[in-house]
């Protein structure tokens, strides 16, 4: 069955015939007998039971239930953001002593949790070259505990080869962990590809309006337990409002995606022939180092990208971000608008220097229609050049 269809029906089979899920709210949850409040904390192998708020209600339920399907997992367990999907992860696999593959286009609240939080737990983080491919068994040590990987990667959008980094990592006794928030499972599936734990900030796409904060975590049977019981630990468990939500765009993923991907493939070509860029990061752009990769292993791109403009003064940069008017400036990404914002892809690197001269800028395509955008973009340069 196509994924298109899945996304449809998944998650649905506790809401006793009600298209959409209802929202289940709880924090107590009341028992008759002392043999049913003990029975709650010893479900049968399999079996959810409702116990407390914090281990999930139906809604939280039918939410992990439609992504593991997806994904083709164990389990799923979703949380608070995907940033906490990240850091419980991580933190179920590591411990004082322990060593950490990072790569170097990760995310950049990931990078401050491994160089602050991890640092005092006794973790090392060594950030890692992203197109590394089976290199990566160079960086390897005895306490290697995970290799974290992010493709594409954040701001620069490097693909990296994902089954030859896996291959090594597991000959080597690593667990491997990967951001897939760029492709969602509709464009890449991570553990088919033989990574361990797929991660999901479903903030961006799955939720799709901009309106709720979530993350998921998608494990396999064998590092299951240790997601678990991270989760369980950490309690950065997800609203039911939020999952609600998250459902709710699961149902128009497809569709949503089909459109960001060809508006931002219209934008993309067209940015990559005005004057004033130098280049354009789209790996579905045939002339883009990581094209080859991503056309073996993914299905599709998303709306995300980024361009590099020739140098020019910060004023100028200024200018264009100021006179946009269809794409707004703010944070995250993944829902109906279009937004851009300007990155310095250079102060998130320690492994690799970003040698680009010029200024940079990450893109969101939205919903709109993409000659409107374009449009914008080009009485942006205007403002740009004036301001040159």
């Amino acid at each position: 069955m196509k994924d298109e269809t899945r996304i449809t029906f998944e998650g649905r089979g506790g809401s006793h015939g009600i298209v959409n899920m209802p929202v289940y709210r709880a924090s107590t949850v009341l028992f008759p007998t002392v043999a049913d409040l003990e029975a709650a904390q010893q479900p049968s192998q399999g079996e959810r039971r409702l116990a407390y708020g914090r281990q999930g209600t139906p809604t939280i339920w039918a939410l992990e239930d439609a992504i593991v399907a997806l994904e083709g997992g164990h389990a799923c367990t979703v949380v608070s953001s995907g940033l906490a999907a990240i850091t419980t992860s991580l933190l179920g696999f590591l411990g004082a002593g322990d060593h950490l593959l990072m790569v170097d286009s990760t995310y950049g609240p990931t990078r401050r949790f491994c160089d602050e939080m991890l640092t005092n737990l006794g973790i090392e983080t060594t950030y890692y070259d992203p197109l590394i491919g089976a290199g990566i068994g160079s960086l390897m040590r005895p306490h290697t505990k995970v290799v974290f990987l992010e493709s594409p990667g954040s701001q620069t959008f490097d693909i990296q080869d994902v089954p030859a980094i896996v291959k090594i990592a597991r000959k080597r006794g690593a667990v491997t962990i990967m951001d897939n928030t760029w492709a969602t499972p509709l464009l890449f599936k991570p553990l088919e590809h033989g990574v361990d734990v797929s991660v999901l900030a479903a903030t961006k796409y799955i939720v799709g309006h901009a309106d709720a904060m979530l993350g998921t975590i998608t494990a396999t049977p064998e590092a299951w337990p240790a997601v678990n019981r991270s989760r369980d630990n950490l309690g950065g468990f997800a609203s039911p409002d939020d999952c609600y939500l998250g459902l709710r765009g699961l149902r128009t993923l497809a569709l949503r995606l089909a459109r960001h991907e060809a508006s931002a493939l219209q934008v993309a070509r067209w940015l990559d022939g005005r004057p004033e860029v130098a280049r354009v990061l789209h790996p579905a752009l045939p002339h883009d180092p990581g094209h080859d990769i991503w056309r073996r292993d993914f299905t599709g791109a998303s709306g995300l990208f980024g361009a590099v403009f020739k140098p020019c003064p910060k004023a100028a940069v200024d200018a264009f971000l100021n006179a946009t008017e269809l794409f707004e400036m703010g944070y995250s990404w993944g829902g109906f608008e279009s937004l851009i914002i300007p990155t310095d892809p250079a102060k998130g690197r320690t492994a690799t220097a970003w040698t680009e001269p010029g200024p940079s800028v990450r893109i969101h395509i939205g919903l709109e229609d993409p000659d409107d955008l374009i449009a914008d973009l080009e009485q942006s340069f205007a403002r740009m050049a004036a301001a040159a």
